[in-house]
């Protein structure tokens, strides 16, 4: 079985993509084959050029860049085999569609890259309390890959509670805690609370915060090295890459 992180957010918008594919970058230039999966996503667009006549093709920005940042590993429809259209938690949006969130192939999903990955890092869908059908959360999905989680939260007034009530609700259902990632998707040169939130996360969450990365920014060199040590590769920051800041 490869080693993995799973990462999720406290809210929507808060960069996860962002910094999952600034971690799989630095995990393949450390010499990783690198797994990169979404289970499933929403608010897809038509493949570029597709054929109007023909069933249409969406594509999730979202798994693009996990697959360019990791290297372009393996099929780049294996990223994500589930993609829905509509702006919607993913089983709503299938739901939208006529069609229905197949729960046995979020998981199935995970082997393609399990068969050739030194390492996996998985996305999933907005928090751990997304849903993903009328009974089951995306918690659940967590729980059964094993993964421990990232959690990557918005560097923005209100981001000390949302990060806390995400850590509970993992600590809850016994969810392993690999700690926390403050991302800056946007300036926000008004808002005073972005100088202190991370010391006040930390002073009141036991897990640990593993930096911080400034808006459109890299890595910094702990947090680099962090995912050295989760990997068991050479450190070397990769450089920052122009991706998707959502």
């Amino acid at each position: 079985m490869a080693h993995g992180l799973f990462i999720t957010g406290t809210d929507t918008e808060v960069g996860k993509t962002y910094v999952a594919a600034l971690l799989a970058a630095e995990l393949a230039a450390a010499g990783c084959r690198v797994g990169v999966y979404k289970p499933a996503a929403s608010g897809c667009e038509p493949a570029p050029g597709a054929d109007p006549s023909q069933p249409c093709m969406l594509v999730s920005d979202d798994a693009v860049a996990l697959w360019e940042a990791a290297g372009r590993p393996g099929e780049l429809d294996r990223v994500c085999p589930q993609r829905f259209a509509a702006p919607l938690a993913p089983h709503l949006a299938a739901r939208a569609e006529g069609k229905q969130l197949d729960a046995a192939r979020l998981r199935t999903g995970l082997d393609y890259w399990t068969a050739r990955s030194d390492f996996i890092l998985v996305e999933g869908a907005g928090g751990v309390l997304c849903p993903l059908g009328d009974d089951e959360l995306m918690a659940d999905l967590a729980a059964d890959f094993g993964f421990p989680l990232v959690i990557v939260a918005r560097n923005a007034l209100g981001t000390i509670n949302h990060t806390l009530l995400t850590v509970d609700a993992a600590e809850r259902r016994a969810l392993p805690i690999a700690g926390i990632i403050l991302n800056t998707p946007a300036p926000r040169p008004d808002d005073p609370s972005v100088a202190g939130n991370l010391q006040e996360i930390q002073a009141h969450c036991r897990h640990p915060v593993l930096g911080e990365v400034a808006y459109q920014g890299g890595l910094p060199t702990a947090l680099c090295e962090w995912v050295r040590a989760a990997s068991g590769r050479p450190a070397r920051c990769a450089r920052r890459r122009s991706l998707r800041h959502d």
